[in-house]
């Protein structure tokens, strides 16, 4: 009889222990461990816009589109960019004309400057050569300004990326600086993990990362490229006088700030299909580096 009270005791007391390591396991985990589950992939977002006005008259691409750097994304009508070229070529044209006759003008007067021609006509004739000459670097100006013009009727992709949210059509009309899509850089994807502030002890400049997306799939690595330097204060909005505008109320229960860490890819994921605003979860291994450094000097 006095076995089984024993039995009893000694099983409720190890059923007691192995729940309080689990439980100081798991609550080391959660609470001290530098790991978040808000972490959110994110990339380079370009706003496309054209740089000339005019009527698009082709849009080879489509949306989702991955495209090279350097290829066209969609086309303005060339005819009255072309014309303005043209017209600036014979305006050019006609200013090196008239500096070519300035500069006879002023050769004559020079060789009869002590014969038939005053001091100040020969002064007024190299005068009007420097001013033709500043109207004929004016009108190449021009030039190089249309040839530019006629350029930017071809809106091309700054970069190698993805085209997304495309809102340009034939027919349309592009505005200056009006943007038509936007275009995902394709070698700009990073993580971005919003770690609580009592977490950011733990965390250090190149610590590896395992980056586990919420669709499953194999596990991404990086490692830790910044710590935000700042976050937006809500409880001390500027007020309309530039004057602190302190919150007078305060909640009983302050929740942690959390603080963004930018986590970069250590490679390309290949077969893993990595989208702006996807969520993950960011595990930070800050042993990793001491460990490997550890290694090294005992080997």
């Amino acid at each position: 009889m006095n076995y089984r009270y024993l039995l009893r005791f000694v099983s409720t007391f190890l059923i007691l222990g192995v729940a309080v390591v689990t439980g100081r396991s798991l609550w080391n985990r959660y609470m001290n461990s530098p790991w978040t589950r808000d972490g959110r992939v994110r990339a380079d977002v370009i706003k496309i816009a054209a740089d000339v006005a005019g009527i698009v008259v082709d849009v080879p691409v489509k949306d989702n589109q991955l495209v090279r750097k350097g290829d066209i994304l969609f086309a303005i009508d060339r005819e009255r960019y072309q014309l303005a070229l043209a017209k600036a070529e014979a305006a050019l044209a006609a200013r090196q004309a008239e500096l070519a006759m300035r500069q006879q003008e002023a050769e004559r007067r020079r060789q009869l400057e002590n014969i038939a021609v005053s001091a100040e006509l020969f002064q007024n004739s190299l005068s009007q050569v420097e001013s033709s000459t500043a109207a004929c670097d004016e009108a190449r100006v021009a030039v190089q300004t249309a040839k530019l013009n006629l350029r930017r009727t071809e809106v091309r992709s700054p970069v190698d990326g993805y085209v997304t949210n495309l809102n340009v059509h034939r027919g349309d009309f592009a505005s200056v600086g009006e943007a038509k899509l936007a275009l995902i850089d394709k070698n700009s994807f990073a993580v971005y993990g919003y770690f609580e502030e009592t977490k950011l002890q733990l965390l250090h400049l190149g610590d590896p990362v395992d980056i586990r997306l919420l669709g499953g799939g194999q596990v991404l690595k990086g490692h830790i490229e910044s710590l935000a330097r700042g976050i937006a204060d809500r409880d001390n909005p500027p007020s309309h006088d530039l004057l602190s505008d302190v919150n007078p109320v305060m909640n009983w229960v302050r929740l942690a700030q959390r603080v963004p860490v930018r986590v970069r890819l250590d490679e390309a994921p290949t077969g893993v299909q990595l989208s702006s605003g996807m969520t993950c979860t960011v595990i930070v291994r800050p042993g990793a580096i001491k460990r490997k450094g550890a290694a090294r000097k005992k080997g």
